[in-house]
């Protein structure tokens, strides 16, 4: 009886194979073309990429999504995004554009839930910290789409990793770097072997420019840009730092002035634009590409200059990160300390080793392991951890709620 019901369920997975190469652009990247780095145990009835996103969802690293820093540190109000928001929204907005423009929706979601788990604790300003802690410890610069293929492919599951699609982790490694171009064009011809080429010189160079090999992937590249821009004037007009009427007259007046408007907008251009897609050919150098118009696409390069400049680098906005820069570098000293004593991790109250393989444990330096440790971290635990040790922790800031 369970291989008559297996076999129907094969079956249905082989006609919806079927329908993506009737209905999807035949730029798409098809179910039946994602490629994993090791063979499966066992055959899945789910289409790989509806599979990866499953598994994207039952990580670890997801779950600790919950409390991580968006852009507003330490703040009191439920209202303000964090993490686990900012990826669902562009989870939603990139699945909407890719069912327009008849590309993987299955691929678009797996690349976007996955596409912030690198992120350490405090968001961008922790991640710049962090990174000068590796780089004193011989480590690469740390970058937080480089940690999410290190925690997906190599970290979870007892430093197994989820074995997830080339195109996945390449959509996830490559989501990163501000969208200023008005078209961004795959690079298609890669392979797990170019994957890891292009981690080692993006840590080596963070300078180096990575392009998704996939239009699935280009598509959350720019709609993480879509998700952001007007959410973070939204919470930092929660929070009263700024003023709409302090948005820039063309910016609203030509993408809007809230968060609903300048999505609607943007992702109305975007789908308008590309929307020779729905019937290009892959790898046509005329076609194959997405992007904004000129118009829309200067306007949200001057919106960008303007978050850059009231939010994300106002110091004004900033919770005390002296003592955040104090309790990462007690903290990253801490446990390398504990690395040198007890390096197999032989005893549970001091080593935080338990978790991990013993391949892992082999296979990385005491530097990577505390940078993967602490990396992986909520804000919350971070704190805790950091007071253990005495640390001097910052307050938390109450704001309109």
């Amino acid at each position: 009886m369970r291989s008559q019901s297996a076999g129907q369920l094969f079956g249905i997975q082989r006609a919806l194979n079927r329908a993506e190469e009737v209905q999807l652009s035949p730029a798409a990247c098809l179910s039946r073309e994602g490629v994993r780095r090791r063979p499966e145990k066992r055959q899945d009835h789910r289409q790989c990429f509806s599979q990866d996103c499953d598994r994207i969802l039952h990580s670890r690293a997801y779950a600790r999504y919950i409390d991580k820093t968006q852009v507003f540190s330490l703040v009191e109000n439920d209202h303000i995004t964090h993490r686990v928001l900012h990826v669902q929204l562009v989870s939603r907005i990139a699945r909407t554009v890719g069912r327009f423009l008849g590309l993987n929706e299955d691929l678009i979601e797996a690349i976007a839930l996955g596409h912030d788990i690198g992120h350490p604790p405090f968001g961008h300003e922790g991640e710049r910290i962090l990174s000068r802690l590796c780089r004193r410890h011989g480590l690469d610069s740390f970058q937080h789409n480089i940690q999410s293929v290190q925690f997906l492919d190599r970290f979870e599951r007892k430093g197994r990793g989820w074995n997830l699609c080339l195109q996945v982790l390449d959509g996830i490694l490559c989501h990163d770097g501000e969208a200023n171009a008005v078209r961004l064009r795959p690079c298609r011809d890669k392979g797990f072997s170019t994957l890891d080429r292009e981690m080692t010189a993006k840590g080596r160079e963070p300078a180096t420019r990575l392009v998704p090999m996939t239009l699935e992937g280009c598509v959350v590249r720019l709609c993480d840009t879509i998700a952001y821009i007007g959410r973070d004037i939204e919470d930092a007009i929660e929070l009263g730092l700024v003023r709409r009427q302090e948005i820039p007259p063309r910016c609203a007046s030509g993408l809007g002035s809230s968060n609903g408007t300048i999505v609607y907008t943007l992702v109305t251009d975007l789908i308008t634009t590309s929307s020779h897609v729905r019937t290009a050919g892959r790898g046509d150098a005329d076609t194959d590409w997405i992007g904004f118009s000129g118009e829309v696409a200067d306007l949200l390069l001057e919106l960008k200059s303007f978050n850059y400049r009231r939010i994300y680098c106002n110091p004004a906005f900033k919770p005390d990160f002296r003592r955040i820069h104090t309790c990462y570098e007690q903290l990253f000293s801490h446990y390398l300390g504990q690395l040198e004593q007890d390096p197999a991790g032989s005893d549970p109250g001091r080593s935080f080793l338990h978790s991990m393989s013993q391949h892992y444990v082999e296979t990385h330096t005491a530097a990577a392991i505390v940078r993967d440790y602490i990396a992986g971290m909520t804000d919350e635990f971070f704190l805790r951890q950091a007071r253990r040790l005495g640390c001097d922790i910052p307050k938390r800031t109450c704001l309109p709620n």
